[in-house]
């Protein structure tokens, strides 16, 4: 019994080595230019800059496949901050990928009109629609990036995109200028 404890013992550290070198040996490395330009993309996976998702974007993005002005959720932010981060000069959205939305939108189900076929299901990117084949589905909101993928495979037109509307959790103060230039429109409206 003793001897089969030690040999299990002896086995299971042996086996624990191997596994330790096998994971610093065959790591797999990630470029740091790609996390940095992931981390400046909006996250949407809603694939308008003609890529699956923020990250192979990032990946064409550091290997020159791919312009910093393909991202329509990110609009002229992400371009600035991708230009700066690159070292490069900004240019404007590329009209091809789509425009700019100066509001934040998400998606809302009329469950009543909703036959449950799932194919917006299917087309969402990030699992924000929660339902059942034959069932109502229904949006998760603070999931919901505002992609609009699944818009067309619906066949009764029961999506709308609204507008997220502003609560303590979500409220974004302007900057200083844009602050600014409100007080200026309120002085000359009063």
């Amino acid at each position: 019994m003793l001897a089969a404890i030690i040999a299990l013992s002896i086995l299971a550290a042996l086996f624990g080595l191997l596994l330790g070198y096998a994971a610093i040996r065959f790591k797999v490395k990630s470029d740091p230019m790609v996390d940095k330009i992931d981390a400046l993309l909006p996250q949407t996976q809603c694939g308008q800059c003609t890529y699956p998702g923020c990250r192979p974007y990032a990946q064409a993005i550091a290997n020159g496949e791919a312009d910093i002005n393909q991202c329509p959720p990110g609009g002229e932010t992400t371009i600035i901050a991708l230009a700066d981060l690159l070292g490069r000069d900004p240019k404007p959205l590329n009209a091809e990928n789509g425009v700019e939305e100066n509001v934040k939108t998400v998606a809302v189900i009329d469950e009543k009109i909703c036959i449950g076929c799932t194919l917006c299901i299917q087309a969402c990117p990030v699992d924000a629609i929660l339902g059942a084949a034959k069932q109502m589905h229904t949006v998760i909101a603070s999931e919901c990036t505002g992609c609009d993928l699944c818009l067309p495979p619906c066949p009764v037109d029961c999506i709308e995109m609204v507008p997220v509307s502003t609560d303590l959790n979500n409220w974004k103060s302007s900057f200083p200028e844009e602050a600014e230039e409100t007080d200026h429109k309120q002085e000359k409206t009063a």
